[in-house]
């Protein structure tokens, strides 16, 4: 579909251009993603007469891997919410791209189960950073997809508005990728990095939005 200003849509392209059930259809497939992801704590079964403190420490590892994996469910949904915050309609790229970035946020629920049940084995936090790594590429690809055509936005974002959110969407790369690097020798360490992720990255939003070098350009963050 053409950029073009709404009111040279007709009725029927400008349903189709509405980012209404697009969104919609995100914040369902996000609110299943949270569903799926909570359903892997079970209550323990203390039938078998095993102690208290066991059964809870054996489900540890699932319920570290679910606060880690909801936290960063919720960090790109909330980058998803302001990033269409200033969508004025969507055209066809930018559905599939966005249908590109729900697939690897799906295979989270995967990836956190099995880190959940093999919280030491490096291949499993190589794979858990792996998707996360692909699921940020697309969110870039689909921020600069949404930069690149000011057309569907309700204002046009200044370069320095560009240059930030170009950083911040690409910035937890760094973190997986070093996540990644020491997996093998530092698993425990590994961890901490992916739940360092959400947690760096409020904290930078945050300060880009009170820094008065940057509040300006820095209010289309989230």
């Amino acid at each position: 579909m053409p950029e073009q200003p709404e009111a040279d849509l007709d009725p029927t392209e400008r349903r189709m251009a509405s980012p209404d059930r697009l969104l919609a259809f995100t914040d369902g497939v996000f609110a299943i993603i949270i569903t799926i992801l909570v359903l892997d704590i079970r209550v323990p079964d203390f039938g078998s007469g095993q102690a208290l403190s066991r059964s809870l420490d054996e489900l540890r590892p699932t319920f570290v891997s679910f606060v880690i994996s909801f936290l960063l469910v919720g960090m790109y949904w909330i980058w998803h919410r302001g990033a269409f915050a200033v969508v004025r309609y969507v055209d066809l790229n930018t559905t599939w791209l966005n249908l590109l970035f729900l697939l690897p946020v799906s295979l989270i629920p995967f990836a956190a189960s099995a880190l959940g049940s093999h919280p030491d084995e490096p291949v499993v936090l190589e794979l858990y950073g792996a998707v996360l790594v692909i699921a940020t590429l697309f969110r870039s690809l689909l921020d600069w997809y949404l930069r690149r055509h000011p057309g569907l936005l309700w204002e046009i974002p200044s370069a320095q508005a560009r240059r930030l959110g170009a950083g911040t969407a690409i910035g937890p790369v760094a973190l997986y990728g070093v996540a990644m690097v020491v997996a093998e020798a530092l698993p425990w360490l590994s961890l901490i990095l992916y739940l360092l992720v959400p947690a760096t990255y409020f904290v930078v939003v945050a300060y880009l939005k009170t820094d008065p070098r940057t509040r300006g350009a820095a209010q289309g963050l989230s």
